[in-house]
């Protein structure tokens, strides 16, 4: 066992750097905005301002001094407390995922942060170190990934256990990296396309303009000068050119500044994807851990001919302050490019493109399933009988629209959906404009069910789900199957007894 020492001492000019920035706000409003006010309100405001900033302060060097870690064969151990002291132990076999994320912050001082998270809820779901040179942080993963290795090694043979992965990772090691994907230029122009990034310009000058103006009130100059660019068609035509241009440009280096570096790698144990060019953040998880594969198209993907594919893992799988969550084998891939991959990468999951369609009378099951949206909006379009373009049947022609519309997405979600059964897979793809194709392999879905409505008894049909680790828990399934499919499906599931890995 190691020593037990404290956390970086960075820590804290990293938690009062967080503490500085949450307190810009009440600065600006405090001591700018109300700096020559003297009411009671404001004053009570600073005063609650400088206690609160000094206990936090005050609290994160106690933190630091009071905070300590270290590692011994199996776990981790986490102490803290003053008076009252505590200690958590977290073993390595809970580990789901590892997650690193370097700030600019982190950049400047050539450190690193990194999250080991488990499959567990809460606030103690994750070993978190915030602040963490890259030697430690190496050091680290490879301490727990090794331990790991040696607790299954040392497991005999005979046990009910499936060592398919591990064992290769003690035979090969986690030294020989395969890069399966970089992104080209032609891949980054798709993607800043894509995903739209042009349109992001306005919306953040328009809050910029908005923020000023609480602070200098410029609107009333912005509306004489805006006046004065409106009233001449040329220099209309140059804003418009110019704001095409520049939202262009935005979109593209906001992509590049997002997936420019984005790698997708591994090993013979695990995965490994790494993306950002300034705000760089890492995503590794062991291949034995992946609950399910979803393969995402959306409508204008789906033109291009372009998917995502999402591991489903028990951890949580966001980054540091990025909410994008970066368990994502690129948002834009090709779509062959796609399925090889997933093969490549988890040659364990089987992927096919065909599959089991619904049979005709689902579609009549879903055409004749009330639509609660349709039916509320009408109500409420024909008790307010709103005119538009002058015509007082609108909200007649609105109804209709809207009636038209749920039932193409009915039509198109009908002939999309497809399912099947393989040995020991489940695969059901469905949607309407957006599509989802989920894989998973039977020893990792945790229940099933099956659900019949009044129609589908009538028409000998049946809904089926299934239920994966993940945070949250991972719903999947496909509605109106023939009711043979669904008793097949509980026996299909049985026969995971012989499949389930021991922990």
């Amino acid at each position: 066992m190691t020593k037990a020492k404290r956390y970086n001492p960075l820590l804290i000019l990293f938690d009062l750097w967080t503490l500085i920035k949450n307190s810009i706000f009440f600065v600006i409003f405090l001591f700018v905005i109300k700096a020559g006010s003297e009411s009671t309100f404001i004053t009570y405001g600073r005063i609650i301002f400088f206690l609160a900033f000094g206990l936090t302060l005050i609290s994160i060097i106690l933190k630091w001094l009071t905070h300590k870690y270290e590692l011994d064969d199996r776990s981790f151990h986490l102490y803290k407390g003053i008076f009252s002291k505590s200690e958590r132990t977290i073993p390595f076999s809970k580990i789901q995922n590892i997650n690193r994320h370097t700030s600019l912050f982190h950049r400047i001082f050539k450190v690193t942060s990194i999250n080991f998270e488990t499959g567990m809820a809460g606030e103690d779901a994750a070993v978190k170190f915030e602040v963490i040179s890259q030697k430690e942080a190496d050091r680290m993963e490879a301490h727990m990934t090794s331990a790991v290795r040696d607790e299954w090694t040392a497991i005999p043979a005979s046990d009910d256990i499936d060592r398919s992965y591990s064992t290769i990772e003690v035979k090969e090691g986690n030294s020989n990296r395969i890069t399966h994907f970089k992104p080209t230029k032609n891949d980054i122009f798709k993607a800043s396309f894509t995903s739209l990034s042009f349109l992001v310009l306005i919306p953040i000058l328009s809050s910029l303009y908005f923020k000023i103006n609480e602070i200098f009130h410029v609107e009333d100059k912005a509306v004489g000068i805006f006046e004065k660019l409106i009233g001449s068609w040329w220099m209309v035509t140059i804003i418009f050119i110019v704001l095409i241009i520049a939202s262009t440009t935005f979109g593209i280096v906001r992509t590049f500044l997002k997936y420019g570096k984005y790698e997708i790698s591994s090993d013979h144990g695990r995965i490994y994807i790494t993306k950002g060019v300034i705000d760089e953040a890492a995503f590794s998880i062991a291949k034995e851990k992946v609950q399910a594969i979803e393969i995402k198209q959306s409508f204008l993907k789906r033109v291009l001919g372009l998917a995502e594919v999402k591991l489903t893992s028990a951890g949580s799988l966001s980054s540091g302050e990025d909410t994008h969550e970066i368990n994502s084998l690129y948002p834009f891939l090709p779509i062959k490019r796609a399925y090889e991959m997933v093969s490549e990468i988890l040659p364990y999951y089987e992927v096919t493109q065909t599959m089991d369609r619904l049979p005709r009378k689902s579609l009549w099951v879903r055409m004749f399933m009330p639509s609660w949206l349709w039916i509320i909006t009408t109500i409420i379009l024909y008790y307010f009988k709103p005119t538009v373009l002058k015509l007082e049947q609108a909200w007649l022609i609105l109804s209709v629209g809207l009636f038209i519309i749920i039932v193409m997405l009915r039509l198109l979600d009908f002939f999309n959906t497809r399912y099947i059964l393989n040995d020991h897979f489940i695969q059901v793809k469905k949607g309407s404009l957006t599509t989802s194709l989920f894989v998973s392999k039977r020893d990792k879905i945790i229940e099933v069910k099956v659900t019949r409505n009044i129609f589908q008894k009538l028409l000998g049909l049946a809904s089926i789900g299934t239920i994966n680790r993940a945070k949250p828990v991972h719903h999947a399934g496909v509605d109106d199957v023939p009711l043979e499919l669904a008793e097949s499906f509980y026996k299909w599931y049985m026969g995971r007894r012989n499949e389930i890995e021991l922990e």
